[in-house]
């Protein structure tokens, strides 16, 4: 497969990572030479400056035998122009686009993309995705990650295991099987001290450790509990920047949660006047610095279940919901786009982290997968994917029970969807053709885990 990536910023040089690592042929276009020059040392693929748009730079970079572009820069025109030229200019099949501004992306206004039309097939908002992504940590409080799979039969919690005294610390995974509190459920991954890894059975939940599970929507909330979580839903949320993020999140809750309380924070005087007459009244809108002890308090930030953070400063949005909890709030989701903190956030009080560029990145690929595979969740960048995808007549995956297959290292099945029942697996369970299977698996291991679940005229 060849591809074009337009914009070697974080999420397109990881995308292309991505695509290396599955042997893809990749080029990699931005206008700043740095990156260009960057991209191509740094990955197997081939990095080139330019202006993405420009049709002797697509030439040059292989346009006319490609199979895929994605346009990934700072620009909406820029990867509105790159989809368009591709389409008319080389005949490419494929075409996804990262857009932002609010105006593209208003549902009244979708006839704008079309083949007849803007020539995307795929849209990627950043801003919508993780607006969608901190809804979903709201309504499973305790967890810092929650993904619906399988049509929502499944869901995927990342738990923090922080309660010393909660029912899974110090058993092995093989004991827990059976499930806990009435919930089963399957541990697929642990991020523990820094390393992430695939747990066998007999590895133990240690305090401190981030759990990512496998259970059906009846189980979460014994399997919270079982974690020692069992937080209530928020009723009185603090919105921290009135952006993109922080106004599409507002529609969502006022649309989806109309009986919560919903006040927002906003530093700039012009857009929290904006923001407050496209929200109206269900929403108090404050004018103010979330640094600011006066403004926190005018907030009332004490009486606050939870505190969102999602300005565009990462340092802001820290800080701010630092400040939030020692001022009594209880619960705190914040936005960081630099994945160098990732590690100490939850040492800082951080119940939940937002990253865009792993939200959009898991987005992206989604839509390029190939064959059966038909969602992917990126866990954690470098380390893996949850892959959702329908096991197919003639694979190897349904040639024999589990336990007799030579199951590629880096891949752990954590879930079997068949004719609407959801079965956790063991050694003796057969795949079937049609059913789902949902499986964590390494970056390492991507392109055996496609062929193992690959038909053999696709392998």
């Amino acid at each position: 497969m060849r591809v074009i990536v337009c914009g070697a910023g974080q999420v397109g040089t990881t995308i292309a990572r991505h695509l290396a690592a599955e042997r893809a042929d990749v080029t990699v276009i931005d206008s700043d030479p740095e990156l260009a020059r960057r991209a191509d040392e740094s990955y197997d693929v081939r990095g080139m400056t330019g202006h993405a748009s420009h049709p002797e730079v697509l030439e040059r970079a292989g346009a006319e035998g490609a199979d895929m572009i994605i346009a990934v820069t700072r620009s909406d025109e820029v990867n509105m122009v790159a989809c368009q030229v591709a389409h008319s200019l080389f005949g490419v099949k494929r075409k996804i686009a990262r857009l932002r501004h609010a105006g593209y992306l208003d549902p009244g206004r979708s006839r704008l993309f079309g083949p007849a039309q803007m020539p995307i097939d795929v849209v990627i908002s950043p801003e919508v995705e993780v607006a969608r992504g901190i809804v979903r940590r709201l309504r499973t409080p305790g967890a810092f990650d929650m993904v619906g799979l399988a049509g929502g039969r499944v869901q995927l919690l990342g738990i923090h295991a922080t309660d010393p005294t909660a029912e899974v610390i110090g058993a092995s995974l093989s004991s827990l099987s059976p499930g806990v509190g009435g919930g089963a459920f399957r541990a697929v991954a642990i991020l523990r001290q820094g390393r992430a890894f695939l747990p066998d059975p007999e590895e133990r939940i240690l305090t401190g450790d981030d759990v990512y599970v496998l259970t059906e929507p009846a189980g979460v909330a014994p399997v919270m509990a079982a974690f020692g979580h069992r937080e209530r839903v928020a009723r009185r949320v603090v919105l921290i920047g009135g952006g993109n993020v922080g106004l599409h999140l507002a529609r969502i809750l006022l649309r989806e949660a109309p009986h919560l309380s919903l006040k927002m924070i906003e530093a700039d005087a012009a857009r929290a006047a904006f923001v407050a007459r496209e929200l109206g009244s269900a929403v108090l809108v404050l004018h103010g610095d979330a640094l600011d002890a006066a403004v926190l308090e005018e907030a009332n930030i004490a009486a606050a279940d939870t505190v969102i953070a999602v300005t565009n400063d990462d340092e802001t949005n820290i800080f701010s919901s630092m400040l939030a909890k020692r001022r009594g709030c209880q619960r705190a989701v914040t936005l960081v786009n630099k994945t160098s903190y990732e590690p100490i956030l939850p040492s800082l009080g951080i119940d939940a982290a937002v990253s865009p560029s792993t939200i959009t990145i898991s987005s992206i690929l989604r839509h390029i997968r190939r064959g059966a595979v038909a969602a992917v969740y990126t866990l954690r960048e470098d380390f893996g994917e949850v892959l959702e995808a329908e096991a197919l007549a003639g694979s190897r995956l349904v040639s024999a029970p589990l336990g007799a297959l030579d199951l590629p290292r880096g891949f752990a099945l954590g879930a079997v969807v068949r004719q609407g029942e959801v079965i956790l697996p063991d050694a003796g369970t057969r795949i079937e053709p049609g059913d789902r299977i949902i499986a964590a698996v390494t970056t390492g291991a991507l392109r055996e885990a496609e062929a193992l679940i690959a038909a053999e005229a696709e392998a």
